[in-house]
Parts: structure tokens; sequence; C-alpha cells
């Protein structure tokens, strides 16, 4: 794990996995208090490598909050992260306290950062230069010290040069990069992170999890995971939905996952 005081299936790895290299540097750089772009495909475990910075963080101790920036509309977002006083409009019926207050002191994670429109970007800058936010309404801005940890699943140097995001932005929220690797390149994972799974939603309902058979190991190690992490635990959560309460079953994977292993097993056939 890349913390001791974080057990998250998706950061498990082999002595051989390319995340290993992603684990040690978030290590070095979890005690410097500096702000931390978090790319790779979507489903790759973003979050909780950012949950894993600031566990191993000195701002351990305080809250970590996450907001997806690109699931909602620019006031929405505003009110979300910067807060709202009471009767700036219609519907604001008391004082809320915005996402940034709440991790004074601690760290947030705007996910999905390349979403934001070029006018959020602006104010959202403005926060980052000065240290403070001003909530919707208030008649002046409030200090916060947070740690700001962006994550994003697009090209952002390719969109900083396309004028999508914010160069100045970019710089902000970039001072140390860290790339996730998508599943497709971490086979030897797979085996780890499967059982994980397994044994956690066994767990859950009370069951004792057996190993992961051969077949089954062999579907999910030929397979290029598209949804990365996030569709592996799907597959997991399948076959035990399927097997009521049986023995897990390659039979139960979703066809697409076991088309992809018979293709593999005739090219390697066909080697021979």
């Amino acid at each position: 794990m890349c913390s001791s005081d974080l057990a998250a299936e998706s950061l498990l790895r082999a002595p051989d996995s390319p995340m290993n290299a992603v684990c040690e540097m978030l290590a070095k750089v979890a005690r410097l208090d500096v702000p931390v772009l978090l790319t790779g495909e979507s489903g790759t475990g973003k979050e909780l490598l950012a949950r894993a910075l600031h566990l191993a963080s000195p701002r351990s101790g305080e809250a970590f909050v996450t907001e997806n920036c690109g699931a909602v509309p620019d006031q929405l977002l505003e009110s979300e992260l910067f807060g709202v006083k009471r009767g700036a409009y219609t519907g604001a019926y008391e004082d809320r306290l915005g996402l940034f207050k709440q991790a004074d002191h601690g760290s947030i994670l705007l996910d999905e950062i390349g979403e934001t429109s070029p006018a959020f970007q602006v104010k959202l800058l403005r926060v980052l230069q000065e240290g403070e936010v001003r909530p919707i309404g208030a008649p002046r801005p409030q200090a916060v010290d947070v740690r700001v940890v962006a994550a994003t699943n697009r090209d952002l140097e390719a969109d900083v040069r396309a004028g999508r995001f914010r160069e100045d932005l970019f710089y902000r929220i970039a001072a140390i990069t860290l790339v996730v690797p998508p599943l497709r390149e971490r086979p030897m994972d797979i085996a780890l992170i499967a059982q994980a799974f397994a044994d956690d939603i066994h767990a859950s309902i009370g069951v004792t999890a057996a190993a992961l058979d051969a077949e089954v190991l062999a579907c999910l190690r030929a397979y290029r995971w598209p949804g990365n992490v996030r569709e592996l635990r799907n597959e997991v959560l399948r076959m035990i939905a399927l097997a009521e309460g049986g023995p897990l079953r390659a039979a139960d994977l979703s066809p697409r996952v076991r088309s992809e292993e018979h293709t593999s097993e005739l090219q390697s056939r066909q080697s021979i």
C-alpha cells in the first residue's frame, strides 16, 4: 500500500508493477505541501491515490473532501466549493459552508477539473492564488488553508495549447504530476486486485471467499479493461451474484471478457 493507514484494493500491486513508481513518488511528495495533479483514465483509482496522499501528509488528522467538478454547472459548483450566504439567491434559506472551508487545514480533491468552464477556472485560480474564498453573497472573502489535489482523465497540456484550459491555472495545480497507469498495463496486479475484491464482497455478505481459479484468472488477465479497476470490481461482483454461494466460474463473466480470453487462447495456439 502507499500508506499504512489506507487499505484500498486499487493500490494493491505486484513487486514489478508500474504502480510502484507512482506510489514511491506519492510518498515523497506527501510530506511537501504542494499541489498535486493526478492524471489517468477513468476508473484507475485516482481518488484512492488522493486519499493516500492526504493520509501520508502532515494534514492527515484534518478533513479530506472531494468534489466532481464535471458533474455540476458553474453556479452550483461555485456554491458547493465556496459556500453561500443566506438570501444570496432564491432558495438560499441559510448559510452553507463550502467544501474549501470544510477542508480548512486539510485537503480537497477537485476531480474532473478538466471539465470546468473557462469562467469558473478564473474564480478557482483566484482562490488558489490568494488563499481565500468568497461565499456567494458574502461581503468579504474568508481565508482558507487547503492542500489542493486535482484529478483528470484529460490531457490538460493539450487543452492548454488548444485554449480550453487556462495555462496559469494549470501551473497552479500541477506543481507535481502523477500519471496513474491503466489496468491493461498492470497485468501482474490483476489477480491481487480481483482476489481482494472477492474477499471484501464475500465478507460483506458473511461468506468465506475461495481463491479464484486458473480459468477465471486467465480470462481476467487476457481482457483489456477499458473501464479499469472499476470495471474489474463489477465483473467480480457479477460472478459472485450469479454463483449464488457456489464457486466463482469464468462462465459467469461478461461475454466480452470471456470472448477476449478465447481469442487470446486461439492466437497462442496458432503461434505454436
